[in-house]
């Protein structure tokens, strides 16, 4: 998958299952403190993306994401 394809699942994701308005998910945008996420929502939002995806999930990467872009650059990392 291509990085603006990504983008854009994990920022609908972002908006349908968090109700984070569009407007305050951008690249930059911290999981945690911009977005308002916790580490259950963190791990429950991966989960989720491994199920439709069909990624697997690297534990020792994912304690490294912090931001939207990172989470984009996992996927698209781990897709090919």
């Amino acid at each position: 998958m291509r990085e603006d394809e990504v983008f854009k699942k994990v920022s609908e994701y972002l908006i349908k299952q968090f109700e984070i308005p569009p407007k305050m998910i951008s690249p930059e945008s911290h999981l945690f403190k911009d977005l308002g996420m916790d580490s259950i929502d963190a791990l429950d939002w991966f989960a989720a993306m491994h199920s439709e995806i069909g990624l697997p999930i690297i534990e020792k990467e994912l304690k490294m994401i912090r931001t939207v872009k990172d989470v984009v650059d996992y996927l698209v990392r781990n897709s090919k």
